[in-house]
């Protein structure tokens, strides 16, 4: 495994706890596991020991919905100074009927994305991500648009009807959810998802020459905890409707992409990663989508980021490539 020390969030079950199992056993020397209690984590990270007949699992406390808790979390791994190879930016979820806002302001289904880009421009920060480091962030396939019962907002629109025009500030009414926001599960699913996509476009113009960062949709996995929250629509009937058209797959196939990802090369950082248009498993491949490809959307998204979470790559600028 070229990456000996990995960090993955979300691993206490499904698609972390999936990909940590196979990141020990393609050989990564440490692998950092996650979640938001310690008691928890520290009990997957025995577990996952005893399944691989392996030593490499580190549990480390991280509530991503918690600023407190991601400070605690990179200082313990400052402390620890090892420089990090593959970061695995897992964890998330589907929102569900109610639009809950957590303590940081910032809705349910996004905060995730607050939380990891805390954590990485932390790690960035402190220089705890290795020269040729690898950043995978898990999007999903209705960023993309052409999911039946998911669609995403057009940030333009809604910037020019509720915020004179400005971009970033549209992006942040979407994160916190604001009163300008009608709030529906599924849309503030893939508005997130779509974020996570512009995000990684915008740091991947940010990161140092031999480092990398993808976006990458697992594809269609429902036999997960990110669903748990969902509505009735799609626990009943969008989930139903693709297991009976065979789009669906394990964990542990949906986690591979990841680990795929993480070998790619500098030349596609920043590419968001998904089945073919229209699909929800199968090969993965960079999108095209024109939407995707907005920099100008990119770079609100990182704007309105950067505004929520408080934290920026100062010492960085996006290059002109």
């Amino acid at each position: 495994m070229r990456h000996s020390i990995a960090l993955v969030t979300g691993t206490t079950s499904g698609l972390g706890r999936a990909a940590a199992s196979m990141l020990a056993a393609e050989g990564c020397r440490q692998v950092i596991v996650t979640g938001r209690s310690l008691a928890r984590v520290q009990e997957t990270a025995a577990q996952l020991a005893a399944e691989t007949n392996t030593q490499v699992f580190t549990p480390l406390e991280l509530d991503l919905n918690a600023p407190s808790s991601g400070k605690a979390a990179l200082a313990e791994l400052v402390k620890w100074g090892r420089p990090i190879d593959l970061l695995l930016l897992n964890a998330g979820l589907v929102g569900g009927k109610e639009r809950v806002v957590t303590a940081a302001g910032v809705e349910a289904a996004q905060a995730p994305l607050i939380g990891h880009h805390q954590l990485t421009v932390g790690l960035l920060g402190a220089g705890l991500l290795s020269p040729s480091a690898r950043i995978v962030i898990s999007g999903a396939e209705p960023a993309r648009g052409d999911v039946p019962m998911f669609s995403y907002t057009d940030v333009a629109a809604f910037a020019a009807k509720h915020h004179q025009g400005d971009r970033a500030a549209a992006v942040e009414a979407l994160v916190r959810s604001g009163p300008s926001v009608k709030y529906e599960a599924n849309r503030a699913y893939a508005d997130a998802k779509l974020l996570v996509a512009w995000w990684a476009a915008a740091l991947a113009r940010r990161l140092p020459s031999g480092m990398a960062v993808y976006a990458v949709s697992p594809g269609s996995a429902p036999d997960t905890q990110a669903a748990r929250n969902a509505g009735p629509a799609v626990k009943w009937l969008f989930v139903p409707m693709a297991r009976l058209l065979g789009m669906t797959q394990t964990p542990e196939t949906a986690a591979r992409r990841y680990l795929q990802a993480s070998e790619l090369g500098t030349d596609v950082s920043g590419q968001f990663f998904a089945s073919a248009p229209k699909k929800l498993t199968g090969p993965m491949e960079a999108m095209r989508h024109p939407h995707l490809h907005d920099r100008e959307n990119q770079e609100a998204a990182w704007r309105a980021v950067v505004k929520v979470s408080g934290v920026d790559l100062h010492a960085a600028s996006p290059s002109s490539a």
